[in-house]
């Protein structure tokens, strides 16, 4: 009986944390009205999920789950859809997996961008894929969408391979963050496969330039360590025939280049000197060099070592003696001063003599004690 009234009171906690647990996941991060604007009988839906680009591409970006609703203002509609990503990164990667060239920011600086009929906008782990009409109208009201579903972002330290790309000639809102192949091959077509490196811990960002009157694709690559980034070089060079001395027929050669972790491939261009015109700028935030003050540790002597361990054993002797002197002036000073008061007290103390002289034994002659003290 008292087993099943522990099991009764485990499961009931339990049961409660399910619930609360379950209905904060159905309640979802997307609000039931922002700025005038509602879902009206129809709340915000996490299942089913229109999700706004394919399964394999959201994979890669790490995605978590996502939601639609639907909301009007008049005769004013938005198509609301949110992604949960895992991280800011993947959130930044798919954020600028979705935006396109003609989309303009909202305000400098941020990370929103709004064309006539669509709107992406990031915050932390979260990204926005807003349709309408005429949405410039409505920049005040996206604002306040933003805000609502801030408390429920998180935030963190986004990509910043966008630091190493070169300005001159670039497309502006042409870069794309990448975490997998797939989508590397949708928008840098070479191979469906991870001939990049994305499972030894690569990164990767591709933009679009402007080279003498023709578009250059740019794509950057972040590994973890210079070793790694020259090795995937070597093998790419084995892989693509890269950075061909002279045309050798190819209608799309590729050029590279690797600056310490950083590894740098520019398609489109019809020659080396082409191509350097972008490789030469890209270069990498840190810097390894060789002539940097080192200290090598040098073994004394026998000799030394000798002299060494009789300076130290007579320094030490030295403390010994004066430490020794300090302590036993002090102490005849107290006794002399303060005579069976701290040193030495009569009360306190039993000592045990063998009287081997003719003299007889006194206490008071060593300890000073009173004659009239009671014994």
């Amino acid at each position: 009986m008292i087993v099943k009234i522990i099991r009764h009171f485990i499961f009931v906690p339990v049961l409660l944390l399910f619930i609360a647990v379950f209905s904060a996941s159905a309640q979802g991060i997307l609000p039931a009205s922002f700025a005038g604007w509602n879902t009206g009988s129809a709340p915000p839906q996490a299942s089913p999920f229109k999700n706004p680009v394919t399964d394999a591409v959201s994979r890669e970006y790490g995605i978590v789950a996502g939601e639609n609703a639907m909301y009007s203002r008049g005769k004013d509609t938005l198509d609301v859809t949110l992604c949960r990503m895992g991280d800011p990164s993947g959130a930044y990667g798919l954020y600028s997996y979705l935006r396109s060239p003609e989309m303009t920011h909202s305000s400098p600086g941020d990370h929103s961008v709004m064309s006539r009929d669509r709107a992406i906008l990031l915050d932390g782990n979260l990204v926005l894929d807003v349709r309408g009409t005429d949405l410039q109208r409505f920049g005040q009201d996206l604002n306040a969408l933003v805000a609502a579903i801030a408390p429920k972002a998180e935030q963190g330290p986004l990509p910043t391979l966008t630091e190493h790309l070169p300005t001159q000639g670039f497309v502006d809102r042409s870069d794309k963050y990448i975490l997998g192949p797939v989508t590397l091959n949708e928008i840098f077509p070479l191979s469906a496969d991870d001939w990049l490196g994305f499972s030894h811990g690569a990164e990767a960002e591709v933009a679009k330039y402007n080279v003498n009157g023709r578009e250059l694709n740019l794509l950057i690559v972040d590994f973890p360590t210079p070793q790694v980034a020259q090795k995937r070089l070597v093998d790419l060079q084995q892989m693509y025939h890269m950075n061909p001395a002279a045309p050798d027929g190819n209608p799309s050669p590729l050029f590279a280049k690797r600056s310490i972790t950083l590894l740098a491939i520019v398609s489109g261009a019809h020659t080396q000197a082409e191509a350097d015109q972008l490789l030469n700028l890209v270069h990498s935030g840190s810097e390894v060099t060789w002539n940097e003050p080192t200290f090598r540790f040098k073994e004394p002597s026998i000799g030394a070592m000798i002299v060494g361990s009789i300076e130290g054993a007579g320094v030490l002797c030295m403390f010994a003696i004066v430490a020794g002197i300090a302590f036993g002036g002090f102490r005849l000073l107290v006794k002399r001063y303060f005579p069976d008061k701290v040193f030495d007290r009569s009360s306190t103390m039993q000592v045990l003599q063998l009287g081997l002289g003719s003299k007889p034994i006194n206490s008071e002659d060593f300890y000073g004690i009173d004659p009239n003290s009671p014994k």
